[in-house]
């Protein structure tokens, strides 16, 4: 069970409005309480903040609003303590354009070998004035930014985020290092970002007039899911081999199907990826099934353990998405009917705990945070936000910081605000308003991670035994463990589970069985022990 924080918006120790590193070591006790496993930390490395940080300018220092190298030490160490281990995103597609090497790059020009380490290339046109190749950011525009010399760089996000050629042996050197750098200081694990970005076709061929701006999406695109990544990762998996303990790498790998998505954690490449076909899935009962199938037979010819993820810090909160009708995609404006979204998140996160493999869940998700779809323009700082369409620029309504306590400026957040606003009814979801409530969605989390760790059916194995059950019911079995979801949007009555007891209801009223029958409300799941 991995928890994914967004170290900006998690806990602020030192009051500047912004979460740091000392503000999630604060905070430790409450995961390792929460009943999660691994914490993966979103990036913290020096950087200009183009993009969240995902901009790095130096992979082996700590930008000053996060902290320290010390703290980064500190927090690993603490950790360890609790029982948890520590995931750190990496980042090797592109770096910032403030890294040392773009920066010597530019000043270099043209034929400098620095340029080698990156995507510089010659206009088309008369005198250069087009891009080499009709590429497009996934932050919307051209994917290409000329530079005063006349040539122009690839950056598949901001033109703040210059693209690493992979082909260059410098560049696997480098992150072969970093790797080292970061298991040495104790890290668990990676999470790629843009996993399989790394490698792009040969010669950069156009690619026409396909819609390229879905980073989200399933479409096949050169710079998407080529070949040549996985050379990489088994380069990575062997100094990943070398250290005690266990230590993973996952993958963030938006891949046109599932079976390509089982590519990356093949025996010798990387350990877990992404599950974002199940993540995109529908508030329905067929949808749900096909890709809980596709995904499970697709992982046991790899021996690799599937993954479950509901949010992250790139799409609208699942309590939003399923507040609105399907097909709107994964940022929406709107926040739906937010009781209706909340009873379907509840139930949609006790069937992803049922299901073998992994779960990833994300900072918040436990309080039942719905998106903040109302954010002043002003406010914004997705840099998608002021690109053309580019990922529909709506990433900062996940983004908020998290409420802790009921009262106060930044709801327990920090003492000096918080860098986004956070929407007045954020203290009745806070951690404190949470706590000792039965019907809270914080102890029905606390509870279920409970319940997965003692009950030998769940997450366990590589399989599931579906039950017979109406049109818009999922009901599986596991070892001495019965799954029911109701998605029909009405009560349906069902019967129960032959010498099955209760364990877990994502509603809050009783399930009570009578002559050997129960009724399942919308929107609901249980669970069963028998």
């Amino acid at each position: 069970m991995i928890y994914q924080v967004y170290p900006r918006s998690f806990a602020d120790a030192n009051g500047d409005g912004m979460g740091d590193l000392d503000g999630v070591r604060q905070k430790l006790p409450y995961l390792r309480d929460l009943g999660v496993d691994a914490v993966w930390l979103s990036p913290f490395y020096a950087s200009p903040q183009a993009d969240a940080g995902y901009d790095v300018a130096d992979y082996r220092a700590i930008d000053p609003m996060f902290g320290t190298l010390h703290d980064a030490d500190a927090l690993i160490r603490d950790a360890h303590d609790l029982g948890l281990r520590i995931i750190v995103d990496l980042v090797p597609n592109h770096s910032s354009d403030q890294h040392e090497w773009f920066k010597r790059a530019l000043r270099e020009g043209p034929g400098s070998a620095l340029r080698a380490r990156y995507h510089f290339r010659p206009g088309r046109g008369q005198d250069g004035e087009l891009p080499p190749n009709d590429w497009e950011s996934i932050f919307g525009g051209p994917a290409w930014t000329r530079t005063p010399d006349g040539e122009w760089y690839l950056h598949l996000f901001a033109p703040e985020q210059p693209d690493f050629n992979w082909e260059h042996p410098a560049v696997a050197d480098e992150f072969r290092s970093i790797l080292r750098f970061w298991l040495d200081m104790g890290v668990d694990g990676f999470r790629v970002d843009v996993a399989h970005g790394l490698v792009k076709a040969a010669g950069l061929p156009d690619i026409g007039g396909s819609d390229q701006l879905k980073l989200l999406g399933n479409d096949v695109m050169p710079f998407f899911d080529q070949d040549g990544v996985h050379e990489i990762y088994r380069s990575w998996r062997l100094i990943l081999d070398e250290y005690p303990g266990e230590r993973i790498a996952v993958a963030e790998a938006w891949t046109p199907t599932v079976e390509r998505t089982a590519h990356y954690v093949r025996p010798d490449e990387l350990h877990q990826a992404f599950n974002f076909q199940y993540l995109g899935a529908p508030w329905d009962a067929a949808a749900l099934r096909e890709v809980i199938d596709v995904s499970l037979a697709a992982m046991r010819p790899v021996g690799a353990p599937a993954t479950w993820v509901l949010s992250n810090h790139d799409v609208t909160r699942h309590a939003t998405r399923f507040a609105n009708p399907p097909g709107l995609g994964t940022q929406l404006r709107t926040p739906g009917d937010r009781g209706l979204g909340l009873r379907r998140a509840r139930a949609a996160t006790l069937l992803m705990l049922a299901l073998p493999g992994s779960a990833y869940l994300y900072q918040g998700e436990e309080l039942g945070l719905p998106d903040v779809t109302d954010l002043p323009d002003e406010v914004r700082q997705d840099p998608s936000f002021f690109r053309a369409e580019g990922q529909d620029g709506f990433r900062d309504g996940c983004r908020v910081p998290i409420p802790w306590t009921e009262d106060g400026s930044s709801y327990g957040f920090g003492s000096g605000g918080s860098w986004l606003p956070q929407p007045a009814e954020w203290g009745a979801l806070s951690v404190e308003a949470q706590t000792g409530d039965p019907g809270s969605t914080l102890e029905l989390y606390r509870a279920a991670l409970a319940a997965r760790r003692e009950q030998p059916g769940l997450g366990s194995g590589e399989e599931v035994l579906w039950l017979d059950a109406p049109e818009g019911v999922l009901s599986f079995a596991r070892e001495g463990f019965v799954c029911t979801v109701n998605l029909t949007g009405e009560p349906v009555r069902l019967p129960a589970p032959a010498a099955g007891k209760v364990l877990l209801s994502s509603g809050n009223g009783e399930v009570a069985v009578a002559d050997e029958e129960f009724v399942l409300d919308a929107d609901t799941t249980v669970w069963w022990a028998v």
